[in-house]
């Protein structure tokens, strides 16, 4: 049985790659950034459409689905209007949230068999329109059989606390995503990630790892670093290195920036600032420096086999930052094409 996906907001394939290693074909990935079309397509054997949603019609992804036996429709519209740091924001992007009821526009015109739609956990209580409840309630008008789930990523295998919220749909039954895989007791921590990875100073790059590059502190950041303990942060900072927002008593609840992780336990979520010391709990646990490309990308569940550059001696550490934290988790995409395909072959196909 041939299962064909379109996934919608691709960016370089995390949630294709996954799909794909669940034993669906994905076919064709669309999105906005051009730069995302090596990555995507060297990885994921499929083909990257440079293109913007709102003026792809239903009869094209139609045509990239003909000939298959089940015709998926999956996406992660992006999540930055619904994030955490977009509630503290006031300037939310009306364009950005409407994207949901574009992917819901080819749902009506496609047709597919299944969907899937990934974003942030906290869409449920985005307050600016009923995004959601407008999605669930035009599948539902579809004919369409929806269950909607919060997803703690360490549950299914994933080294950071990341926590979202996973969609599926299917016009054949009751549809559920897959048990968890993990508890507490065994969840994947930040050493079994990356704590073989060979140690680096700041501004270093390991030179049979071109992904394994570490941002350059400034010498006033390397003195933070140096005076912050293990899991701890710039609370630990004497009064002199502090800054002064955190002297403050509003900055007080800035608690996890300029933050160490620890090894025993899970990362935070990777973000597409992830490799920056000062933007969250990104620091090393023993090394004085932010985590490097490749720290992020295995916290991502990214293999270390994924080519992110045609030409890895030439990485941006800033474009691959931005890669890493917009994608869908590749272990999470796995989660949900194994939940479709499990719903298929108990279905009546």
């Amino acid at each position: 049985m041939r299962i064909g996906v379109v996934d919608l907001f691709c960016g370089i394939g995390g949630l294709s790659y996954g799909l794909k290693t669940a034993g669906l074909e994905v076919l064709a990935g669309y999105d906005l950034d051009e730069t995302c079309t090596f990555a995507y397509e060297k990885n994921n054997n499929a083909q990257f459409i440079y293109k913007d949603i709102r003026s792809v019609c239903g009869d094209e992804v139609s045509s990239l689905l003909d000939g298959v036996d089940i015709k998926v429709l999956a996406g992660c519209a992006p999540c930055q209007p619904f994030s955490s740091y977009a509630f503290k924001n006031k300037k939310k992007d009306p364009n950005k949230y409407d994207l949901l009821y574009q992917f819901g526009r080819l749902i009506k015109e496609v047709r597919p068999d299944l969907v899937t739609m990934e974003n942030v956990s906290q869409i449920l209580t985005f307050k600016e329109k009923p995004v959601l409840a407008d999605f669930v309630s035009l599948l539902k008008g579809e004919g369409y059989f929806v269950s909607v789930n919060k997803v703690f990523c360490p549950d299914y295998g994933i080294p950071q606390n990341r926590r979202r919220l996973v969609l599926l749909a299917s016009k054949f039954g009751a549809i559920e995503l897959i048990s968890p895989t993990n508890n507490p007791s065994n969840y994947v921590t930040v050493k079994d990630a990356i704590g073989d990875l060979p140690p680096l100073s700041a501004g270093e790059v390991d030179p049979n790892d071109p992904l394994h590059r570490a941002k350059t502190l400034s010498p006033l950041n390397l003195k933070r670093i140096q005076h912050t303990p293990y899991g701890g942060g710039w609370q630990d900072w004497p009064e002199s290195l502090r800054l002064e927002c955190h002297k403050k008593e509003k900055g007080q609840s800035f608690g996890s920036v300029y933050g160490r992780m620890v090894w025993e336990k899970p990362a935070p979520t990777m973000t597409t600032l992830c490799t920056g010391y000062g933007n969250g709990r990104f620091g090393h646990p023993t090394q004085d420096r932010a985590i490097s490309i490749r720290e992020a990308a295995l916290l991502q569940t990214f293999p270390k086999s994924y080519q992110f550059f045609s030409n890895e001696k030439e990485v941006s550490i800033t474009k691959a930052s931005r890669y890493i934290g917009n994608a869908v988790p590749p272990r999470l995409g796995e989660v949900i094409g194994k939940s479709l395909t499990n719903h298929l072959m108990y279905s009546k196909v």
